[in-house]
């Protein structure tokens, strides 16, 4: 059994366009935020600084825009820090994409079947778009945690 597991599936929307750095050794950097509805009643959301590393970095730059649906895969990660300005411990919780489904159409928003990229060990070098996955309708509803089965 697994001591500990560290991983976060989330379905939202971008916030802002995805910003593109690289690091001094060439790698590609994609940082984009995501707002993830909380359901129920009100209007609220959560709001979730994620980062795609290389390949997957490329194709978020080249495919992702502002108000774009996307399911994001991956694993948190902390920094923390020592604010300059008051002396005061920082810190801040960023999830490090492994997986991006993109689920909107490029243009309108209409739907023209998700585009599954990933940086994980099990996919192809390319990141290959995905064509044995297909997600019909998505339902934004909460999950009943009853329902799993462990």
């Amino acid at each position: 059994m697994a001591k500990s597991i560290n991983q976060v599936i989330l379905l939202g929307r971008l916030t802002r366009d995805p910003e593109q750095r690289t690091t001094s050794t060439g790698k590609t950097i994609a940082s984009f935020s995501i707002a993830v509805d909380r359901g129920g009643e009100s209007d609220s959301a959560d709001f979730f600084d994620v980062t795609a590393w290389e390949k997957l970095g490329e194709l978020v730059i080249q495919y992702l825009a502002k108000g774009r649906r996307v399911l994001v895969q991956g694993r948190l990660r902390q920094d923390s820090w020592d604010d300059k300005e008051t002396g005061k411990k920082r810190s801040r919780i960023e999830v490090t994409a492994t997986d991006v489904t993109f689920l909107d159409g490029p243009s309108d928003g209409a739907a023209s079947g998700p585009s599954n990229y990933s940086n994980s060990p099990n996919a192809s070098s390319s990141n290959k778009k995905s064509n044995d996955v297909v997600i019909e309708d998505i339902d934004d509803k909460p999950i009943d945690l009853s329902e799993i089965p462990f």
